[in-house]
């Protein structure tokens, strides 16, 4: 015994050590699909991000969703890694667009290899995620997957145009996280009702506790990207504010903001003109009107409904665990 003191395990490491067996199957098709014969810099690339320690939070919604409505085929699996693939193809093209340096904890593709690299890469993937739900030969799961896409595309052009505009409040903040995170949520859960033939009222409440859950857990990585550290976040602190985004906790401040606040907001988010110091303020400013409290308080409401939207899903450990999953998301703030 070194008396080291063992962290209790969080409610995603309680899902992932149940359905260990199944991810360990998903795990293996991810790989397998990412290889290419004839272009070795695609399992380059998308090895460094996919064993980057990611927690595989998507395709574990997905597989808990087809075990909790009594799922025993193989396709869940298809479909885990399907979202996988997806997730990881829009990580790749985010982080061109937004020129980031870091992705958990380690350089970004685009930093280690370059942008052409990383966008070609991304493309690759969401090729091979169609072809795994093709495997599956549902419809509906391709069309609601082909839909999320769709959406997650959809909702970073919108945030483009509206990331640094003060005139975005916050019905547009919640369409813009609807698209870029919730859609690939509700999507994973929603896919492992159908596949597992759920009646239709419970296959709404999973997709409505997936969209439930990407819109907190949205706000709580927006909140960390203010008052996180960079091991927490898996990139560096202030990031959002560096590359001129609205997040909610920012659009609150601006829509109470005095005159003075007000310029400063349109020289740091509109006009992008960064002084050393300006962070600190804008965290100050944040703090004196309460919009950080205000947006955690937005986001322990969007758990309340996640938990809600599983009272309709059928009794099972991992419907309680989904439920815990729900409330750690918004536990990782203060």
């Amino acid at each position: 015994m070194d008396g080291t003191v063992q962290k209790p395990k969080g409610p995603q490491d309680r899902l992932a050590d149940w359905l260990a067996e199944d991810m360990v199957a998903v795990n293996r098709l991810i790989r397998e699909r990412m290889a290419s014969e004839h272009a070795p810099r695609i399992p380059e690339v998308t090895a460094h991000l996919v064993e980057a320690g990611g927690k595989r939070l998507r395709p574990l919604l997905t597989l808990a969703a087809a075990r909790i409505c009594g799922y025993g085929g193989q396709f869940h699996v298809h479909l885990a890694a399907t979202v996988e693939f997806i997730h990881t193809a829009t990580l790749l093209h985010d982080d061109v667009v937004d020129e980031s340096q870091r992705r958990r904890g380690r350089p970004t593709a685009n930093l280690l290899w370059d942008n052409k690299s990383s966008v070609l890469v991304g493309d690759y993937l969401f090729s091979r995620s169609f072809q795994l739900m093709v495997e599956t030969g549902s419809l509906r799961v391709m069309d609601i997957l082909a839909n999320a896409s769709a959406t997650i595309a959809e909702g970073e052009v919108l945030q483009l145009t509206a990331a640094q505009d003060l005139r975005t409040d916050e019905r547009i903040y919640l369409q813009v996280v609807r698209g870029k995170t919730a859609a690939l949520f509700s999507a994973a859960t929603e896919v492992g009702g159908v596949i597992a033939s759920a009646p239709e009222a419970v296959v709404r409440a999973l997709f409505d506790y997936g969209d439930a859950l990407g819109i907190a857990f949205q706000i709580v990585d927006d909140l960390l990207d203010y008052g996180g550290t960079d091991a927490t976040i898996g990139k560096n602190t202030g990031d959002d504010f560096r590359e001129r985004k609205l997040t909610l906790p920012v659009i609150k401040a601006v829509a109470v903001a005095s005159a003075e606040e007000r310029a400063f907001w349109v020289r740091v988010i509109e006009k992008g003109d960064q002084r050393d110091g300006d962070l600190t303020q804008a965290q100050a400013i944040m703090a004196r009107h309460g919009t950080m409290a205000a947006a955690r308080d937005d986001a322990l409401a969007w758990v309340a409904k996640a938990r809600a939207a599983l009272e309709r899903v059928p009794e099972h450990p991992l419907r309680d665990m989904l439920a815990d999953l729900a409330d750690y998301v918004v536990a990782r703030v203060n």
